[in-house]
């Protein structure tokens, strides 16, 4: 059997991390998909290297739009809170609101149960739907139990994914250097 040789580059573009890859298979076409958050550039082997980083500016630029263009609003966020409560929580925690913020530096989201309001870190928007849905939860189950204790715990362990989303979360900020925590 015959291998196909496949060159793998860890790079930064526009402060996002990269990773291009070369395959001898790939003849013309570039493409980029995220897999696990990262964003994942495809590449021919024979490109030259400039050719390279200007198809790698390129797709950074037109994966960025694409997300753009698939954020959810605050409006989407309220929605889907209360689709989240009514699966999860008995349709128990209603918040007043829901909505993205720009200043939360040490976590993915906060809640204030006594406005019941919910505010979730812009730094989620572009991960998957179904780590934004675990913070989501997580907040509104703060609505309910404001600690994190076992009682917390207990309101969302039935979330299917928990410990994916949340090992996601550490995962992205390690990698990050970003210090965000769900606790």
């Amino acid at each position: 059997m015959a291998t196909t040789r496949r060159e793998v580059v860890q790079t930064v573009v526009d402060g996002v991390t990269v990773e291009v890859r070369r395959s001898a298979k790939r003849r013309r076409t570039v493409s980029a998909y995220r897999q696990e958050g990262q964003l994942v550039v495809l590449v021919p082997a024979r490109m030259s290297a400039a050719e390279e980083g200007e198809w790698v500016r390129t797709m950074v630029a037109r994966v960025a739009a694409s997300e753009q263009r698939r954020q959810r609003s605050d409006g989407d966020l309220e929605r889907r809170a209360l689709e989240l409560s009514r699966e999860h929580l008995g349709g128990r925690a209603v918040p007043s609101s829901v909505r993205w913020v720009s200043n939360q530096s040490s976590r993915w989201g906060s809640c204030t149960p006594a406005e019941g309001t919910i505010r979730l870190s812009d730094k989620l928007q572009g991960m998957p739907g179904w780590v934004v849905d675990y913070v989501l939860l997580h907040e509104l189950a703060h609505l309910l139990q404001p600690g994190h204790g076992p009682q917390f715990w207990r309101l969302i362990e039935g979330y299917p994914r928990l410990e994916r989303a949340r090992g996601y979360l550490h995962g992205v900020s390690a990698t990050a250097g970003l210090g965000l925590s769900d606790d």
